[in-house]
């Protein structure tokens, strides 16, 4: 959401065995395959109800779009190719490799999200061709970044959020960090590797450094933000949506290109997050929202979609703060069945009920478990995984919740379930051989952009 991360550890840490006391918590090759028999299951569920959908809906067995309206590309099909190959269901990617040939384009006359279809269709496309090598996979990824370029066509750089993938016409310039600054970039600058066309890299990284540019005197950025006129539409700063994924991407890329210019804006942001965000008034390491200009706390309300931080602060080389920062969401995954979308730790009060299928805490716990190997992490990645087995499982795949409290679901599993929770699952409990778990690099979507084993 993970998320999703420039995983890179170093070979002397990767190569650490695991504590003898791991082996006597859990059978991971058991729990490993159990996630297994759930993705081949959900698999099937899908291929029978809603094949080529966007998503399935788990509850009633249909399907809907998701991306443009009336319109589906299998996107739930291209969020699952790179897990499907890691845990060797060579059959069921087959089978998704086939409707991809022969029914995937995107000279479709509606208004794509830029955004959205940046990190779940071009991010699953390039690294389904990177674990496949099929080259049709890389043709849709160009084909389909190439229709979203003139989004990029504003004064300040920033792209517009929405684009017609035939016309090529853009709207709706109020738009959020994750999505204008570097929401875009892993993407694109692995692209343009693959192809040697450097325009789509050049032009995700410049909108990149036009919104670090747009940054207050306390070096944070604000929430909302019109790219027409790089004015800034709101005075919070959060580490939670919608600015979440722009500190993500901000080392991502620098690890993926080695600008220092993105390494050096990083270091600078979270300097000022940790200086103005950073809250231990309740016990645990929290990250309030604050004001942009002046630092005043405006509240500790926590999203479930920030859970990812304490593994980007790892990843960053404060790996002390992210191990402070997970506790206290170890705390909340205790607390509830399944984690709601939003409380606040003051008094634990719920502020949104619903479950979305997040991945979050799961991608957080993964990344620190690369970085350590603490089998304090696979438990929680355990815990999460047999709460959604209990509280998700629907007839037909797994659904999110209208409600923690009362168990009641939403007849929806998004495209990133796919691509995020059961890899990061898989790839925790597996060992598996098709992943290099000390050279690897996973975007905000779980896509994995470097570290296939084939």
């Amino acid at each position: 959401m993970l998320t999703r991360r420039s995983l890179v550890a170093a070979a002397a840490m990767a190569a650490l065995p695991l504590p003898a006391k791991a082996a006597a918590d859990e059978d991971w090759a058991a729990l490993a395959a159990d996630v297994k028999r759930e993705m081949a299951w959900a698999w099937s569920e899908y291929r029978k109800v809603a094949w080529g959908q966007d998503e399935v809906k788990p509850v009633s067995g249909t399907g809907q779009s998701f991306l443009i309206p009336g319109a589906s590309v299998g996107l739930s099909i291209v969020e699952a190719l790179d897990t499907l190959w890691l845990m060797g269901l060579d059959a069921q990617l087959e089978d998704g490799m086939r409707w991809i040939r022969e029914k995937l384009r995107f000279d479709l006359d509606g208004d794509a999200q830029v955004f959205e279809a940046t990190i779940r269709l071009v991010g699953g496309l390039l690294s389904g061709h990177l674990a496949t090598g099929d080259k049709r996979l890389l043709e849709l990824a160009h084909d389909l970044a190439t229709r979203m370029m003139p989004c990029f066509d504003t004064p300040t750089g920033m792209p517009m959020r929405y684009v017609n993938l035939v016309t090529g016409k853009t709207r709706d310039p109020q738009s959020f960090p994750a999505e204008v600054g570097g929401g875009m970039a892993p993407e694109f600058v692995t692209l343009s590797r693959l192809t040697g066309e450097k325009r789509f890299g050049e032009a995700a990284i410049n909108a990149m450094l036009a919104l670090h540019a747009k940054r207050s005197k306390r070096n944070l950025v604000a929430d909302r933000i019109d790219v027409q006129t790089g004015a800034w539409l709101s005075r919070r700063a959060t580490v939670a949506p919608p600015t979440d994924s722009w500190f993500e991407y901000l080392w991502d890329t620098w690890r993926l290109t080695g600008d220092t210019r993105l390494r050096d804006a990083y270091r600078v942001e979270t300097a000022a997050v940790l200086a103005n965000c950073a809250d231990r008034t309740t016990g645990d390491l929290w990250f309030a929202n604050v004001d942009v200009e002046t630092g005043a706390r405006l509240n500790l309300r926590q999203s479930e979609l920030s859970a990812f931080y304490p593994g980007l602060l790892s990843e960053g080389g404060d790996h002390a703060a992210g191990v402070a920062a997970m506790a206290g969401w170890e705390k909340a995954q205790a607390r509830w069945p399944v984690l709601p979308e939003a409380f606040d730790p003051t008094d634990w009060s719920i502020r949104a009920a619903s479950n979305a299928l997040r991945p979050e805490v799961a991608d957080g716990a993964f990344t620190l478990w690369l970085k350590d190997r603490s089998p304090r992490w696979r438990r929680l990645v355990r815990d999460h995984f047999r709460a959604m087995q209990k509280h998700n499982r629907a007839a037909h795949g797994f659904s999110g919740l209208t409600d923690v409290t009362t168990g009641a679901q939403d007849d929806a599993c998004p495209g990133y379930w796919w691509s995020e929770q059961m890899k990061y699952y898989w790839l925790i409990f597996s060992d598996t051989k098709r992943f290099d778990y000390r050279d690897n690099y996973l975007s905000t979507e779980g896509n994995v952009l470097r570290g296939f084993r084939r």
